[in-house]
């Protein structure tokens, strides 16, 4: 009985373990990582990244299209040659909703080890006056009308 639990509990500890960790940071945290290097994955539609402009250097690959639809698994492929699965990677969209769904897949799914979540999206980080650019040189990458 005994032997039983402790594999028991080293399973659950195994399983728990390959999880990643999301983490859901503020401007301050979001800043200091990027600075740090950790790369900024801008998740939302090429409509709002001209809308409102994106983080200097981050990059644009949407997860959710116009229409809410979402192909995670194409999606992973690009984010790939972004970060791999040891890194850390950071994730924003407008809010921090469709981040985190986001974040959630690259955790639970795809294995990435810490993944970060701005909770408050590009409005709050409008909303403090923070640094944004036009992301035109970014687009260039971006054949029109794709995925990005």
């Amino acid at each position: 009985m005994i032997k039983k639990t402790i594999s028991f509990a080293l399973f659950l500890l195994a399983a728990f373990g390959a999880y990643a960790e999301v983490v859901n940071i503020d401007n301050a945290e979001l800043a200091r990582l990027a600075a740090s290097g950790v790369p900024v994955i801008d998740i939302r539609t090429e409509g709002e990244w001209k809308e409102s402009g994106v983080i200097p250097g981050s990059k644009l690959l949407t997860y959710f299209d116009a229409q809410g639809r979402s192909d995670p698994p194409a999606w992973l492929e690009k984010v790939k040659r972004i970060a791999t699965v040891d890194q850390s990677v950071i994730l924003i969209c407008r809010s921090g909703k469709r981040s985190a769904k986001a974040t959630q897949f690259l955790a639970q799914q795809a294995g990435y080890k810490t993944v970060y979540n701005a909770s408050g999206g590009m409005n709050a980080w409008s909303q403090e006056g923070r640094s944004v650019v036009v992301p035109s040189d970014a687009l260039a990458g971006c054949a029109a009308g794709a995925r990005c």
